[in-house]
């Protein structure tokens, strides 16, 4: 196989180092990344294929810096490479050069690239059938919904499950256009936990057997001992996962899988968690009740996902200990989407109530709270990606919607330590910064609806310092 990875470092153009791992076990990598089908895909750990290497300044922009609740006054931002070289509300001199791009910005504002921090890049588009089907036509709906996110102006995706190794590899060589991603790698679970889809005719199980295809494609995989937990978590990890992600409790999308079970023991949460932190990341549960929520802090996860029927007393325990809640403000349209008298209905009807409360409790409470869609198995919601961050607003302004969305988000990103696969400062507007950059006609600080309209009010978008979109030039 090293062999292997030395062909695909040669016909890139780029020289060969030990280490550099780009093949991918999943089948689902084959046509996007367009390498062999047996180790891992990592991407490089600096600046990516897509990456600038001109020189950019935006002239006469009002800066949200992802931190602040107000915009600067009148400014120039220049970029260099990938990087924010230099702010000042004085002009900047730049060299005449054919790779300088001057941005007249006219007043409008520039604002760090969005993070979603609970985005599933393999299963957004397709439906549940599908996700099942064939894996060049899930390979290609995949790479136009990383497109379609990128154009939508997010950035950055945290994948909180998915087959998405092949997909990152293929975007971080410029392959196919599309935001940066934290990839997880399978969601791993239990027999009958949130994320088995498999059926009864799949039963028993047998230990060490056949792969069932939903573990196949690398959508998620079943382990029912702290032995199994261990070696599922290093499997995502030698793949490159930046965090690991296990289901604590019950979930709303999966047929046998009820949302007042406790699946995990604390034995086998705390494998993972071991494992992880060997590797100098974080485990994040998918728990929505406060017996999963307490488990999984007992045994050391670091990031709970949903949260969304704890009690008053799990939020104080949450922020006595610095967890972090990623949370979702769940459209209405997700929960309309399972059919009516589907156990799935039953369950979104259970778990929708709480989203309000679970927002109130981590403002009560000071609970570090990350922001996220969760969309599944649907293009039209996808589409409003932009629309569910703005939602926001009822529970917090839209300065504060923001800052979750940039520098909030991108904190929690870099719990992943030297598993981080773009080391740099995200989610903010700084010299220094990786240069992800949104140029938004309109003041989104007063007006966040303006992020529900990304195709109108998104003039520029930029991605490590090389511009996607330009609706300004000429």
């Amino acid at each position: 196989m090293k062999g292997c990875s030395k062909i695909n470092e040669r016909s890139s153009g780029r020289p060969w180092r030990p280490g550099r791992r780009r093949c991918a076990s999943f089948a689902f990598v084959g046509l996007l990344a367009g390498v062999c089908n047996t180790a891992v895909a990592q991407s490089p750990p600096a600046a990516t294929a897509g990456g600038g290497g001109g020189v950019t300044l935006f002239q006469n922009v009002r800066v949200f810096d992802g931190r602040s609740a107000t915009l600067s006054g009148p400014s120039h931002v220049l970029v260099r490479g990938n990087r924010i070289e230099a702010i000042s509300t004085q002009p900047i001199p730049v060299d005449s050069r054919a790779d300088t791009r001057i941005v007249e910005g006219g007043g409008r504002t520039l604002m760090p690239g969005l993070i979603d921090n609970h985005w599933h890049a393999a299963m957004a588009r397709v439906t549940p059938v599908q996700a099942f089907g064939d894996i060049t036509y899930n390979s290609l709906q995949a790479g136009a919904e990383a497109t379609d996110t990128l154009m939508r102006g997010f950035t950055t995706v945290r994948d909180m499950g998915g087959p998405v190794f092949g997909l990152k590899t293929a975007i971080d060589e410029g392959v196919v256009d599309g935001p940066r991603i934290y990839p997880s790698g399978a969601v791993i679970t239990v027999t009958s936990g949130h994320g088995d889809f498999r059926q009864p005719t799949d039963l028993p199980r047998t230990i060490g057997g056949m792969l069932t295809r939903m573990e196949q494609l690398g959508g998620a995989m079943v382990a029912d001992s702290p032995d199994e937990v261990r070696v599922r978590t290093r499997e995502q990890l030698m793949q490159g996962a930046s965090q690991i992600k296990l289901t604590a409790g019950g979930g709303v999308s999966s047929p046998f899988s009820p949302i007042d079970v406790t699946t995990f023991t604390e034995a086998e949460l705390r494998a993972a968690v071991e494992a992880a932190e060997n590797w100098g990341t974080y485990v994040a549960t998918h728990a929505f009740t406060p017996a999963a929520i307490r488990r999984s802090i007992a045994a050391g996860v670091k990031c709970i996902e949903h949260g969304m029927l704890m009690d008053e007393a799990t939020a104080r325990l949450m922020a006595e200990k610095g967890i972090w809640l990623s949370m979702q403000p769940l459209p209405e349209g997700l929960r309309l989407g399972f059919p009516e008298g589907s156990v799935q209905r039953a369950k979104a009807d259970e778990v929708w109530p709480g989203i309000a409360r679970t927002y109130e409790l981590a403002k009560k409470h000071g609970i570090r709270t990350a922001w996220g869609t969760d969309v599944l198995f649907s293009r039209a919601l996808a589409r409003q990606q932009g629309a569910i961050l703005a939602s926001l607003v009822r529970w917090y302004t839209p300065a504060e919607s923001l800052v979750m969305a940039t520098s909030t988000n991108a904190e929690l990103l870099a719990l992943s330590g030297k598993r981080n696969p773009y080391p740099g400062r995200l989610g903010v507007v700084e010299p220094g910064a990786l240069a992800d950059l949104l140029l938004v006609d309109g003041n989104p600080l007063e007006n966040i609806n303006l992020m529900a309209d990304p195709g109108k009010t998104l003039l520029v978008i930029m991605k490590d310092g090389k511009v996607y979109k330009n609706a300004l030039a000429r």
